[in-house]
């Protein structure tokens, strides 16, 4: 932390209010920081980037009315100069490359964020990147395998983080219903992400989708 800080305004973007309050508390230590809003969803946490135009989203993955991906993605298009820290429980590897191709510049794990955030708000306000120790490994696992010998990109398929989040309900015991219920989309609209999910990973059942979410760690065994 070398660096000299500039006042920096941060939007925090979490469906839990003690996590929210959390986030206040250890930002708090900085003298030049200040916590422009606070959003508990993700249709909110865009409104409110577009509003306040802040330097800083920290952003939850798993949020109620959007999901953080989706609005990551709507806060670049009305925000262009807010860059994007995603504060989640959420360490796979689907997840980060997700966040990662819809350009999220920091990614920290909430089990990380005593330790990490603090920096990891530092670096995106001095136009740098940061990613808690397990994210960054992927992202370098994942730049070695995408490449083959003769140096060419190999195209693997990857789940959205809707299909994400789907295929870790199913793979848990959850019912096309009770998914439904959980994420407040239809039945049917899980059954369509149930069948592209299975199409893109080339499965043939559920008990193929538990042992490639066990695989994945998206589960436990």
């Amino acid at each position: 932390m070398g660096k000299a800080m500039k006042s920096v305004s941060i939007l925090i973007a979490d469906d839990h209010a003690v996590v929210r309050r959390g986030l206040r508390a250890l930002l708090g230590t900085q003298k030049e920081w200040s916590i422009c809003a606070e959003a508990s969803d993700g249709k909110m946490a865009v409104e409110k980037a577009g509003e306040h135009q802040p330097d800083i989203v920290i952003l939850d993955i798993g949020m109620p009315e959007l999901n953080g991906l989706d609005a990551m993605v709507k806060i670049r298009e009305i925000a262009p100069k807010t860059r994007i820290l995603v504060l989640t429980m959420h360490g796979s590897e689907e997840w980060i490359q997700s966040c990662l191709s819809a350009g999220a510049q920091g990614y920290v794990l909430k089990s990380d964020a005593e330790r990490d955030l603090v920096s990891a708000v530092e670096a995106l306000a001095n136009n740098e990147s940061f990613f808690t120790p397990g994210a960054t490994n992927v992202v370098v696992d994942d730049a070695r395998e995408n490449l083959n010998a003769a140096g060419e990109e190999l195209f693997v398929p990857r789940l959205t983080c809707r299909e994400h989040e789907i295929a870790q309900l199913l793979a848990g015991g959850k019912s096309n219903k009770e998914v439904g219920v959980r994420l407040r989309i239809s039945t049917r609209t899980v059954e369509s992400h149930r069948a592209a999910i299975m199409s893109k990973l080339e499965l043939h059942s559920v008990s193929d989708l538990v042992r490639y979410a066990i695989r994945r760690r998206m589960i436990e065994p």
